[in-house]
């Protein structure tokens, strides 16, 4: 767990799959954090990735730059990778650069882990 009080990180598993979940905010304060425990979370658990967004309060471009980073290297090494309870109004930056349409979307974490078991 992580927490800096703008930021508040932790994990659980879905079977072998980590899923991070993330509540605050992700911009340039808190992105050197985000990117640490992403990292963590790979090393301990592999590529495959689930990032639960739903408490995610606001999202800038360096943030979504690092969940892109995140998703090439997974889905590189073989793994998958998925995005759950994305808020538009939260995560706006995702619709206005176009990725909300190449990112793997999901509403739930059980659709996530379908979509991982086709």
């Amino acid at each position: 767990m992580s927490n800096n009080g703008l930021l508040s990180l932790r994990t659980t598993m879905a079977g072998a799959i980590v899923v991070v979940h993330v509540d605050g905010i992700l911009d340039a304060t808190t992105r050197e954090q985000f990117s640490d425990f992403l990292d963590a979370a790979a090393e301990d658990h592999g590529p495959d990735m689930i990032l639960d967004l739903g408490g995610v309060t606001f999202m800038d471009s360096r943030a979504l730059g690092l969940i892109v980073h995140h998703w090439q290297r997974s889905t590189g090494a073989g793994g998958h990778f998925a995005l759950v309870s994305v808020q538009y109004p939260t995560s706006k930056v995702m619709w206005v650069t176009g990725l909300s349409q190449r990112l793997p979307l999901f509403d739930t974490l059980d659709e996530a882990l379908a979509a991982f078991a086709a």
